[in-house]
């Protein structure tokens, strides 16, 4: 994310993940060697993530190191678009939420006192206020209670925290870390590891594990951080909150050990059906379109993971040495028939539901010109459209 509040996808997106690794230490000039064989890709894995190295040579995907010499795969790793996800034959017999009344995925987690917090509002939503920076999310407790896609994220990444192979990480950055369950998970995972999470806004619980802490920060400037500090940055869910990402990885590839590694989750705001299911003229194409002309108006693009733009963005950086991208194709409500899908698709749905005003409420009022009135119109019909059963809504991820 871009140092700005980690929200979930707004209804309609694209999403990919970009791991890259720093270069390796350059050592003494010696008589040149022949170049050692790159291995061969892993298998096919499920759903999207690109993975970027920032060595100088070729490795497979999904994750890539930045040293100069090949390294193996990580598991599960794969260059492929996902198949299409078969549509469960018994989807709209029921419409009850998958979730019931969402309670499963909503954060009980604790928020910083709100004496410091000096928040901008919008028609009774608050937004961030740190310096000069923007962010188009709300971050108040209704926004908040949908951040946590975190499961949702643990369960297309096969039940990981991340997809890039860091071994035993020493010193670890989570930018745009939102409510900070991710570093949390994180720190606890390695607890011989330091983590640290920053965002535009102090919306994380105050209790944290001991070898985790949380700082304000807007990633979009040059980072304050000392050069070859991290042995893995992680990033997720910048989409909206960038002007320019071969400044952001640079910042990332400088701040990273010789070897280490960066992970970067997005998408791109195209709701949609593969299967036809969703007609030309549903208000899913009108949502689309008004987060690209928002794009376009702010100067920070809402398309990052349209035709894998972020791995030519990372090799523009520095990570020139191989850029593999996984791509997942993210179902929005609970249509498919495998189970794994189902539950993802139940999670994003409930997300999207209970972040939809937020998503589109600054936006639309404060970037397009719209009036509070017309915008509640368009959240009516767009939650019409998601609890349609006829449609087998999904984005690129």
């Amino acid at each position: 994310m871009t140092g700005t509040s980690s929200s979930p996808p707004p209804a309609a997106t694209a999403t990919a993940t970009a791991v890259a690794a720093a270069p390796e230490a350059t050592p003494a000039p010696a008589a040149p060697a022949a170049p050692e064989a790159t291995p061969a890709p892993a298998a096919a894995a499920p759903p999207p993530a690109t993975v970027v190295p920032s060595s100088s040579t070729a490795v497979p995907p999904p994750v890539v190191p930045s040293s100069s010499t090949a390294v193996p795969p990580p598991e599960n790793s794969s260059n492929e678009a996902a198949a299409q996800i078969d549509v469960d034959p018994d989807f709209g017999l029921d419409a009850d939420s998958a979730l019931g009344d969402g309670s499963a995925i909503n954060s009980s987690t604790a928020s910083l006192s709100s004496s410091i917090l000096n928040y901008r509002e919008v028609h009774g939503r608050t937004y961030q206020n740190f310096k000069d920076a923007e962010y188009w999310a709300p971050n108040d407790e209704a926004q908040n209670d949908g951040l946590d896609f975190h499961h949702m994220m643990y369960l297309l990444h096969d039940n990981k925290l991340n997809l890039a192979p860091v071994e035993n990480p020493q010193a670890v950055l989570d930018v745009g870390t939102g409510t900070g369950i991710w570093a949390m998970d994180f720190a606890d995972q390695y607890p011989s590891a330091q983590v640290i999470g920053t965002d535009l806004s102090p919306i994380q619980p105050a209790w944290t594990p001991p070898n985790c802490k949380f700082e304000l920060d807007d990633a979009s400037q040059t980072w304050t951080y000392p050069d070859n500090n991290f042995d893995f940055i992680h990033l997720r869910f910048m989409l909206g909150s960038i002007e320019d990402y071969v400044k952001l990885y640079r910042e990332a590839l400088r701040c990273l050990k010789p070897g280490g590694w960066l992970e970067h989750t997005d998408f791109t705001i195209k709701l949609g059906s593969e299967d036809g299911s969703v007609p030309a003229d549903c208000v899913y194409t009108l949502w689309n379109e008004l987060f690209r002309k928002a794009g376009e108006k702010t100067g920070r693009t809402f398309l990052v993971t349209d035709k894998n733009q972020n791995a030519g963005w990372m090799r523009e950086a520095g990570f020139s040495a191989a850029v593999y991208t996984r791509n997942f194709n993210l179902p929005f409500g609970t249509w498919p028939k495998d189970p794994r899908w189902k539950e993802i698709g139940a999670f994003n749905l409930a997300g999207c539901e209970q972040g939809l005003e937020g998503y589109i409420l600054y936006l639309g009022t404060q970037v397009l010109g719209w009036s509070f009135e017309e915008l509640q119109v368009l959240l009516v019909d767009m939650r019409k459209a998601m609890r349609n059963t006829s449609y087998h809504a999904s984005y690129p991820w």
